[in-house]
Parts: structure tokens; C-alpha cells; sequence
């Protein structure tokens, strides 16, 4: 019953908690016992993130990064990747550097790009293991290592992760 669920979180919001903000903005966001409203679910994740609370910070970056909902922004979008990141969310911390890797929302530096993905990668994040071989591979933003490479896709490949398994099969290491 979405009606009854926006009238509880709505309570809870309005005293503060983070969880029930950020859920009332998704109410909002999606239509679900209120009108489509993306101003009204816009604040609500503001409110939520800004306690730290890494639901509302991740569904802000969506919205400001594909711009749904909101004018596409990619430079709040970074701001709220790094806020997630710096509470050790490896998938926030994986796309940070992805921002830097590609200059997006920031300027282009291979330097944060490997720490970002040095972050993601020693947490065990696959997808950051692959992406730091494949700067070990290419010299990028660390001096060119393919031990190093190889060691990083070899744990991303035990993790079932098709792209290092691949990486591997192209070293001829697997």
C-alpha cells in the first residue's frame, strides 16, 4: 500500500531520518502513492545524503550523471561519488576514478584514476581489479607491470568476472 508507506516515511522524514527520506524521495521519483514529483524526491535525497546516508548519495548520482529527473551534472555527480567513496563504498569508489580516468565532472588525472581503483580493487572489487590491470598493462597513471596485472586479473577472475578472464586468456596467463 504505497499511500500508507508515503505517510509513514513521510513522518519519519520530516523527523529526520535518513532512511525514510531517501525512501520518500523514491516515492516521489516513481510515482508510487504520490504524483510524479522529481523536485519533491530531488530534496528529499538531498536531506538524506547530507546525513551521509549512501542510498540517497548513490541515487543522487545517478540522477545528476544521466540527468533523469534533473539537469545533467556532472561535477555534482563527482561530489557525491566522492562522498560515497569516502565511506568505503567500492562501487562509488570504482566510478570515481572512472571520472577521473575520462575527465568527466573533473579534470582528467590518471593519478586519483589508480587511487580511486586501488581503493575499489583491495576491497575486492572485480570490476576495479580489471580496470587497475589494465592501467598495469598500459602504464597508465603506474609505471607498466604485467606481474601486477596479472595478479589483479587473476583475483578478478575468481570472482567469475568475464573481462579479466578474458584480460588473462590475452596475456596468455590464464
Amino acid at each position: 500500500d504505497y499511500k500508507k508507506a508515503v505517510k509513514w516515511y513521510h513522518a519519519a522524514a520530516e523527523q529526520g531520518n535518513a532512511r525514510a527520506q531517501s525512501n520518500l524521495g523514491g516515492m516521489y521519483y516513481f510515482g508510487h502513492g504520490v504524483e510524479h514529483d522529481y523536485k519533491e524526491a530531488l530534496k528529499w535525497f538531498l536531506k538524506a545524503a547530507e546525513q551521509g546516508y549512501l542510498a540517497a548519495q548513490n541515487n543522487l548520482v545517478v540522477r545528476y550523471e544521466n540527468g533523469q529527473g534533473v539537469e545533467q551534472d556532472y561535477k555534482e555527480a563527482v561530489k557525491w561519488y566522492r562522498a560515497a567513496a569516502e565511506q568505503g563504498n567500492a562501487d562509488a569508489q570504482y566510478n570515481l576514478g572512472s571520472m577521473y580516468a575520462i575527465g568527466r565532472g573533473v579534470e582528467q588525472n590518471y593519478e586519483d584514476m589508480v587511487k580511486w581503483y586501488r581503493v575499489a580493487a583491495e576491497q575486492g572489487y572485480a570490476r576495479a581489479q580489471t580496470s587497475l590491470g589494465d592501467m598495469y598493462v598500459n602504464g597508465q597513471g603506474v609505471e607498466q607491470n604485467f606481474e601486477e596485472a596479472v595478479k589483479l586479473y587473476r583475483a578478478a577472475a575468481e570472482q567469475g568476472y568475464e573481462d579479466a578472464k578474458n584480460a588473462l586468456i590475452r596475456m596468455g596467463a590464464e
